[in-house]
Parts: C-alpha cells; structure tokens; sequence
C-alpha cells in the first residue's frame, strides 16, 4: 500500500441514503487520507428527492451516475453503485475506497474490496447498522462533521459504547514493563478494534485531548532517548 498521503481513493456516494448537507466537510475529511481521484454519486435524478444534491454536484466536480428505479421496492442505485466499485477494483486505478452511506446493503462489498487489499473508508449516520461499520477499516459519523451553529459547542454522538470500558481495555493491552501504555498503541487498537472510534464522538477533537479529560486515567508526556515526546497514560 502506498503512504497515506499519496493514496488515489475513490468516493462513492449513495444519493438516496446520505445526507447533501455535509458534502463539503466529508471531502475535507476523506482528504486526510489521500486525494479524491473519482468522485460519484448514485441515485435517480430525474426525481424530486435528491434536489439537494443537485447544487452540489458541479460545485464539488462530483459526477452524477443515473440510476432510473426500474422496478418498486428494488434498490437500482445500490446495483449501480456496487457494479462501479468492482469496475474501479479491477481496473487497479485507485489504492482506497470510500462508501458513504448508511445502508447495510454494502456491508458485502466492504468486506470484499478490503479481501482484495484496499482500504475502507465508511461515511454514514450513526444509525448505520453494525456489520457496515464493522466491514470498513474506518467509518466516520456524519454527525462529527456537521459543524455546529455555535462553533463553541462540540459535537457529541449519542449512543456510542461505554468510552470509560474502551480505553481502559486498550490501556491494560497494550500496557508496557513500565507500567505506561503509549496513547499511539491505545489508539491503534482502538481503530483495530473499533472501526468507528473517533475522539470526535464524543466532543474532542483529538485524542490527547480525550484521554487528559478523563478522571480514571493518569496521563503523562514522556521524552525518549531521540527526544521525541510520547504521551503516556494509565489507569488510575
């Protein structure tokens, strides 16, 4: 795989199942990743229900991709979407795939593009069903990007895992001889091991920033012999 910074990644947009209010803030936020060499959207617009879209498109040199309902109660945009993430696989172009949706339909299709070693970037509501957010390397809610009103109130996602429970496991396995364990393990375990886990879940930007706010962890700024500072932490 190739460094992060130079990854050719492809952003496929379910229209009929994400929200156009935030468009701007996810390709802010796949450009953390790589750059965005294709950018598609997916869903009927000959219809009324993807108007808010539609201002979006030219604005973010997104490419419409037209998918007519053929027939009620199945999903053509979900075909559509899946047959053009395979083509993209196969034709070798790109090093990452982001799938911003919050349908499980594409639970199968993350699994399969990450069994042919591309990473995952998953986009969708916190709704999103588990097994979609568990197929992806990383998923972030759409919820963290909306900015607010008030730029001083953060963010906080509702009904996420107990963090308390979570950061005291991945402290206790990945704890050093000292007894400190490195937040860059603590984090890396996280993102193994819960692909959805963002500081900005729950109101902090970075995770230095979330682990010095928590009472039952002890955190510490530890320089090592090339004198790079570590931040350091455990449980209390």
């Amino acid at each position: 795989m190739s460094n992060a910074d130079m990854d050719r990644i492809a952003v496929l947009i379910d229209a009929d199942n994400a929200s156009a209010s935030v468009v701007q803030e996810l390709l802010e936020e796949v450009a953390k990743y790589g750059t965005a060499t294709v950018k598609r959207a997916f869903g009927d617009w000959t219809t009324q229900n993807l108007v808010g879209w539609k201002s979006m498109l030219h604005r973010h040199a997104i490419q419409p991709i037209q998918q007519f309902a053929y027939t009620q109660r199945k999903n053509s945009t979900d075909s559509a979407f899946i047959i053009d993430a395979m083509d993209l696989l196969y034709g070798g172009n790109v090093d990452a795939f982001c799938l911003v949706s919050s349908d499980s339909d594409f639970t199968r299709l993350a699994t399969r593009l990450r069994e042919a070693g591309k990473t995952v970037y998953g986009l969708g509501e916190r709704k999103t069903p588990e097994p979609f957010i568990a197929a992806c390397d990383k998923f972030i809610f759409f919820e963290v990007l909306k900015r607010p009103v008030e730029a001083a109130a953060p963010v906080q996602v509702p009904d996420l895992p107990d963090l308390q429970g979570l950061l005291v496991h991945a402290a206790r396995e990945t704890v050093r001889d000292s007894g400190w364990s490195r937040l860059a393990a603590v984090g890396g375990l996280l993102g193994k091991t819960h692909t959805s886990f963002d500081s900005r879940n729950y109101g902090f930007k970075k995770l230095s920033d979330l682990v010095r706010a928590q009472s039952f962890l002890e955190v510490r700024d530890f320089q090592d012999a090339t004198g790079f500072v570590h931040v350091e932490l455990r449980v209390r």
